[in-house]
């Protein structure tokens, strides 16, 4: 059965870090790209940043310079260390795999709120 854990979301002050983690089972991790995506409060759900199974790595533009994706197949989990946070990141993160070919069994997602 395919499962998505997410973790390490928090509440953390405008201009912190966190880190959140992702771990994945039920498919063959590393032949698969994976994205992160997040709902803000009100909002749809929005493509945050792709890592696909070359390596390569796009960002949204509202994230580019700030959040870092990565992944290790080893742990089947993926990354993303977010720098510099605003308000604007306030949104119920999740992965899964790209826009094209996600998966039906999303995790839980992970709260994370930027607030002073």
């Amino acid at each position: 059965q395919v499962k998505l854990v997410e973790s390490g979301g928090g509440l953390v002050q405008p201009g912190g870090s966190l880190r959140l983690s992702c771990t994945a089972s039920g498919f063959t991790f590393s032949g698969n790209s994976m994205t992160w995506y997040r709902q803000p409060p009100g909002k749809g759900r929005e493509w945050v940043a792709t890592i696909f199974t070359s390596g390569t790595i796009s960002y949204a533009d509202t994230v580019k310079g700030r959040f870092i994706m990565s992944r290790d197949d080893a742990q089947n989990a993926v990354y993303l260390q977010m720098n510099n946070l605003n308000a604007d990141d306030t949104a119920v993160y999740y992965c899964n795999r790209p826009p094209y070919a996600t998966l039906p069994n999303w995790g839980q997602g992970t709260q994370v709120t930027v607030s002073s």
